[in-house]
């Protein structure tokens, strides 16, 4: 595999605070642009480039007297993007896929609706080829067919997105996650405590999958944009030996900050994972509530028939116990 300071995701994904406001603020205001333009939010891309919206209302219907569906807020559109990167990780493990897939899958979520907004294509459908991609470009092997058996979906739901996908990523399929940095650093570790003690060998071992739990959590912030795959690793790290204090990270970490080619000290090493770390305290728990509430406004700006429909199904009277025996 290339190096990561050569690499697309060196030189393109690694964003600032500022380049993911304004890439979430610019791809919601599109969308919300085009509900009040066409009175739908779903969007076709053309084979020129050019968009196309397939719910756009008909003349007769785009009345000023109807009520447009309300769009999302960029923070709900976070919100419903972070429950569909947990479902991520959610279907990885129930198909066993290694963290790599898992990690390679989230990226591409993450990346993509940066460009796009929630409302202009349906997240679960980008989701779930997402990790069909991922399997590909990792080379683990798993057909359409059967990736949608296992979780109960049409293939053509998986396939049908994948050009948009590839265009939305501009191409760029080759990520760098904190899993395989974590397995170099405890090699490393090994080498550097110089212990072959079999105690010392069994707490590396607790201690990564401690590390792995905190990555895996690390891939659901904004840090995953912001940060080389490096630092998470070590964040990882660290923060998983303030539980145990299984080795002397300390000692460790100033050894990595005087072999860095710009030598950092070790004080400012530690800050800048404490930085990554902060980010995982602002990562509550979901609300199932707020998701379904979200989803729903969601629907209804991809499809506003949908609210029609729900507002006639209001109105229908309802029929009583009587009318319904005599029409027995």
């Amino acid at each position: 595999m290339a190096d990561f300071q050569t690499s697309s995701h060196h030189d393109r994904w690694i964003l600032s605070s500022e380049d993911l406001v304004e890439k979430r603020h610019s791809s919601n205001q599109r969308a919300i642009a085009a509900l009040k333009n066409y009175g739908a939010t779903r969007v076709e891309v053309q084979a020129d480039g050019s968009l196309a919206y397939p719910g756009a209302l008909v003349a007769e219907d785009s009345s000023d007297s109807r009520k447009l569906p309300e769009p999302l807020s960029v923070d709900e559109e976070i919100l419903i993007q972070r429950f569909y990167e947990q479902k991520i990780q959610q279907v990885c493990a129930a198909f066993s896929f290694p963290h790599k897939i898992q990690a390679t899958a989230i990226l591409y979520f993450k990346r993509f609706f940066l460009n796009w907004s929630v409302m202009e294509h349906d997240p679960k459908q980008i989701m779930l080829t997402c990790i069909y991609i991922s399997c590909k470009v990792e080379e683990f092997h798993v057909s359409a067919e059967e990736f949608g058996k296992g979780i109960q979906q049409d293939p053509q739901a998986v396939l049908k997105n994948e050009l948009c996908l590839l265009q939305g990523l501009n191409f760029d399929l080759i990520v760098y996650a904190p899993y395989r940095s974590l397995d170099g650093f405890l090699v490393d570790m090994e080498s550097f405590f110089h212990s072959k003690d079999e105690t010392f060998l069994e707490k590396l071992k607790d201690l990564k999958e401690a590390a792995i739990f905190v990555a895996d959590k690390l891939m659901l912030c904004d840090v995953a944009l912001q940060f080389p795959p490096g630092q998470l690793a070590l964040a990882a790290l660290h923060s998983a030996n303030l539980e145990e204090k299984t080795v002397d990270l300390d000692r460790y970490l100033k050894s990595i900050a005087e072999r860095q080619r710009n030598r950092i000290s070790f004080a400012e090493l530690v800050k800048g994972l404490n930085v990554i770390l902060e980010k995982l305290n602002e990562l509550g728990p979901i609300n199932e509530e707020d998701v379904r509430r979200i989803d729903r406004k969601l629907k209804y700006c991809r499809n506003p028939s949908l609210q029609d429909d729900k507002k006639r199904e209001r109105k229908k009277p309802k029929r009583s116990s009587k009318d319904a025996a005599n029409k027995a």
